[in-house]
């Protein structure tokens, strides 16, 4: 039952997060151009839009059932629900709104949904658990994530690169993020809770600047990757979330890959720039950037 628990407020905790970052991006893509030059002036923007907003409190109860969920279930189960959950609501969405998935899209959510199958049938008569043997091992993996954030970030000063360095860098703080929020929960203790409180917000703001400043495929695609990939690494190494060693083991092994390769699908889908994506914009898997689907308006 704990186990169930923990995995059902993933689910709830990726449907909150993906919506919440549904309304932000749209609400960001119509915004002057933001920069970290005027930080004052940049949140005003975005805080007195009361779509975004709107969207930043569900992405906030989002944030709070995820670490309710991981205290609760394993980091690599949590966070592959996390992930897969996108592809659940992009089938919604496109039958909500009576529209046709992209091929890309309908190739990533029958991954999503399958991988989510896959990660709940290997689960059978097991309750996998987290260990972790004191702070310094998940502060190894954090202080990893924050310095790749940080080259990303610096590579992203370059015109050919700056959609991806900032997405790459607001995966990896996010995941970051992910694996404090883990360690806060665990037995390690609540001497991450600052820590992570620093990653998510530094990874809000690569977000923001990545919503104005690159394509979905630049941006979207491989922050999601990260921030699902890292976690997940983080859970079976970090945290010696024990994966089967028998049929049961290859196919969650393969539910990973199949969530973590489908939102990964989904976020790099063009949008309607592209002709792709109608049914599908600005959706986002875990705490990485949006699914970008519209066209972008305004951006410098």
């Amino acid at each position: 039952m704990r186990l169930a628990a923990g995995l059902l407020l993933a689910l709830a905790a990726s449907l909150a997060l993906n919506a919440s970052f549904y309304v932000q991006h749209e609400a960001a893509s119509g915004l002057p151009r933001l920069s970290l030059r005027r930080p004052l002036h940049s949140l005003l923007l975005l805080f007195t839009n009361l779509r975004w907003f709107a969207g930043w409190l569900g992405g906030f109860a989002g944030w709070g059932l995820y670490i309710l969920a991981l205290h609760f279930a394993a980091l690599s189960l949590a966070q592959a629900v996390v992930a897969g959950g996108v592809g659940l609501i992009a089938f919604l969405a496109a039958r909500r709104g009576k529209t046709s998935l992209a091929r890309r899209e309908r190739l990533g959510t029958l991954a999503c949904l399958a991988g989510l199958a896959f990660v709940a049938l290997s689960l059978a008569g097991q309750s996998p658990s987290s260990r972790v043997h004191g702070w310094a091992p998940v502060a190894s993996w954090v202080i990893a994530c924050v310095v790749a954030a940080g080259v990303a970030a610096l590579l992203s000063r370059r015109p050919r690169v700056l959609g991806a360095g900032l997405g790459a860098a607001a995966g990896l703080l996010y995941a970051a993020g992910d694996i404090a929020t883990k360690g806060a929960v665990s037995s390690a203790g609540l001497v991450f809770v600052p820590v992570l409180l620093a990653c998510h917000l530094v990874g809000f703001v690569a977000l923001q600047l990545a919503f104005q400043r690159g394509s979905a495929l630049a941006t979207a695609g491989l922050s999601t990757l990260l921030n699902n990939t890292v976690p997940i690494a983080a859970g079976l190494v970090v945290f010696h979330e024990a994966v089967p060693a028998n049929a049961l083991g290859a196919l969650r092994v393969l539910g990973f890959l199949a969530v973590v390769a489908g939102a990964t699908l989904i976020a790099r889908s063009e949008g309607a720039g592209t002709g792709e994506g109608a049914g599908l914009a600005g959706l986002e898997a875990g705490g990485g950037a949006p699914l970008p689907g519209r066209k972008r308006r305004g951006v410098a």
